[in-house]
């Protein structure tokens, strides 16, 4: 077992580490967390499920510790501990049309008598189900049909059926020009360089037979820029390889820079990190870089389930179902199965599999979190959770009665997640930097501080030094990087790993690092290694651990820290290393157990326990993988 002296840690919170660049000199890093997965009233469905009055200015005071007035409850809500970066990314179909439609905005174009009276009887469908509160079921009509038959998608749907569809509503071009002006500004408005930083972006929304393709795309860029196009939405394509090149196409006009970030890929039917494209073709080495220059990064965890991985896919993984999440988007959609194309740590494996036949890794991406609310409010802590959708922020309305055991409400899901980035400063610059090279991480909430270094040969002593982040720079590559053969066939890498528990929050269970790799007859393997650990536990002969223990008081849903360890750090080498196989790692710092949102509300309600759901919770963080390619 690793065990050190305790007196690093105010050290390790209170000062800057530093990164080396190849060709610079040092530069001084902080770790941000945030939020770049936010949705505001101006998205249909926030809106159709009871969030009507959290706007833009409502996220951003919110993520800087301001109390705000919550859109369905109406009490005053305030965050535990402020973000220091958000994006607020509504959905770019039908941008805050039904906000206006409930508003009665003079905005609609007018399309003749027919089309009004069609627009009309729309309006009047809407206004009922926000009022019955069956906002879900009205918004299962936008959805597009499913395709009949086997075989791959086919994403051009029938435009009756298909969100943003301007045969009801009316050209809704200027309406959602309004709302797009509004997000920019409010974004500007919020920006304070060095302190709290507002990201511009939205959510491309393609959903083709309710398969969620979602991605968030961001741009460091301000209003000069952004005020040059309005946002590509899944209504103009389905296919991820035309959002790519309205990007390329709009970057090249307006000078703007994007990114995006695909999510919930545990409800993607098995079509995100599928082995060929969307439209059945084979992936390509063009395909592959293209797919990597647009999407360097991608999220595992957030309200709508954890995607690291689940116990069909990774039998040996006792901590593999975290959070399941078993609901596809649409009403009524049953049958969920987990596909390796569902799953980020399956599809780093596929990755490696596929770059070994065609030169180029398609799924070399960086890990981060971020929490998917549409209540205009980012909260991912258990005890002050608001919901997913606004109707989800009271124990009361989340316990409605007649809901099936099968509905999507907030007792199936936790309170997660958060980016975590490791940039310059709290800038848009350096924040879209530290995306783009992938030093980044997610966590499921807490604001664990975690950094994790790759070498060759790191110093005796190193994972205990003052200086700690600046050996790991100098002698290594940072989470996201590429670790580079050495010429010692017979030397394995290094790596050093130190993670902090949230000075909030519960104490650290444990410490690991995930290995995936393809061998030379192109089969994946992983295997999860535990490198530090709490107490005085053993590993048995086959590397496990006993569980630490549990102190949550499940009658009052409170916890102590009287186990766990609040520091870890760690020198590891990989004991199986092959220099001819290509490999990734990645760590995964879990915390002790701690009361679950679910419970709370139990408790409030005097229930025997949640109706759905666990009690407790034990949070973790997942750092971005580095890749060793022979």
């Amino acid at each position: 077992m690793m065990t050190r002296k305790m007196l690093l840690s105010a050290l390790f919170f209170a000062v800057t580490s530093v990164a080396f660049a190849e060709d610079r000199s040092a530069t001084p890093t902080q770790v941000y967390f945030g939020d770049t997965h936010l949705h505001s009233s101006y998205s249909f469905d926030a809106f159709l499920n009871n969030n009507h009055s959290a706007d833009p200015d409502t996220a951003y005071r919110w993520a800087k510790g301001q109390p705000v007035i919550h859109p369905y409850n109406r009490a005053r809500v305030q965050i535990q501990t402020p973000l220091d970066f958000l994006v607020v990314s509504d959905h770019a179909e039908m941008l805050g049309v039904m906000k206006a439609v409930r508003n009665g905005s003079d905005l609609f174009a007018d399309l003749g008598l027919w089309a009004s009276l069609k627009r009309w009887y729309a309006m009047r469908l809407m206004n009922d189900a926000i009022d019955t509160d069956t906002g879900l079921e009205f918004f299962s009509r936008f959805l597009p049909v499913a395709v009949q038959g086997e075989g791959h998608l086919d994403p051009v749907l029938d435009p009756s059926n298909n969100i943003g569809d301007v045969a009801i509503f009316g050209d809704t071009t200027a309406v959602g020009t309004a709302a797009w002006d509004d997000i920019v500004a409010t974004a500007e408005r919020h920006n304070d360089p060095g302190t709290f930083t507002s990201l511009i972006g939205w959510e491309w929304s393609s959903i083709p037979t309710g398969a969620n393709l979602h991605r968030i795309v961001i741009s460091p860029d301000g209003a000069e820029k952004s005020n040059q196009y309005l946002p590509f939405g899944s209504n103009q394509s389905q296919y991820p390889e035309d959002l790519w090149q309205w990007l390329a196409d709009t970057q090249e006009r307006t000078g703007a820079r994007f990114l995006a970030i695909p999510h919930n890929s545990n409800i993607s039917k098995g079509y995100m990190f599928d082995t060929t494209s969307l439209r059945g073709e084979e992936i390509t080495a063009d395909y592959a870089s293209r797919r990597m220059a647009w999407e360097p990064i991608a999220e595992i965890t957030q309200i709508k389930g954890d995607s690291e991985t689940r116990s069909e896919l990774s039998p040996e993984d006792e901590f593999a179902d975290f959070e399941n999440y078993e609901h596809y988007i649409q009403v009524g959609g049953s049958g969920y199965k987990a596909t390796a194309a569902d799953y980020i740590r399956p599809a780093l494996k596929r990755g490696l599999a596929i770059g070994q036949k065609i030169g180029v890794n398609p799924y070399k991406f960086g890990l981060i979190g971020s929490t998917d609310a549409h209540s205009g409010l980012s909260s991912s802590e258990e005890n002050n959770f608001w919901g997913k959708m606004a109707k989800d922020s009271t124990p009361e309305t989340k316990a409605r009665p007649g809901m099936s055991a099968d509905a999507r409400d907030g007792w199936n899901m936790s309170a997660s997640g958060v980016a975590a980035v490791w940039a310059a400063e709290n800038t848009r610059e350096a924040i879209y930097a530290a995306f783009k090279r992938k030093e980044v991480y997610a966590t499921s909430g807490p604001r664990m501080r975690v950094q994790l270094f790759a070498g060759w040969s790191f110093p005796s002593g190193a994972e205990e030094a003052d200086d700690f982040a600046a050996i790991g720079y100098r002698h290594g590559v940072p989470m996201g990087g590429d670790l580079a053969p050495t010429e010692q066939s017979d030397q394995a890498p290094t790596f050093l790993l130190r993670a902090v528990k949230d000075p909030l929050e519960a104490s650290l269970d444990r410490a690991q690092i995930i290995k995936g790799w393809v061998d030379a007859s192109g089969a994946e393997h992983e295997r999860v290694y535990n490198v530090a650990w709490s107490g005085e536990r053993q590993m048995d002969k086959d590397g496990r651990l006993p569980a630490v223990g549990s102190t949550v008081d499940l009658d009052s849903a409170r916890y102590s820290n009287t186990i766990g360890q609040a520091e870890f750090a760690v020198q590891w080498t990989d004991p199986d290393f092959n220099p001819q196989h290509s490999a990734f790692y990645y760590a995964r710092i879990l915390q002790i157990p701690t009361p679950r949102n679910g419970l709370f509300d139990a408790l409030a309600l005097q229930l025997d326990g949640p109706p759905k759901g666990p009690k407790t919770i034990q949070e973790r963080a997942y750092t971005s993988p580095i890749w060793y390619q022979p």
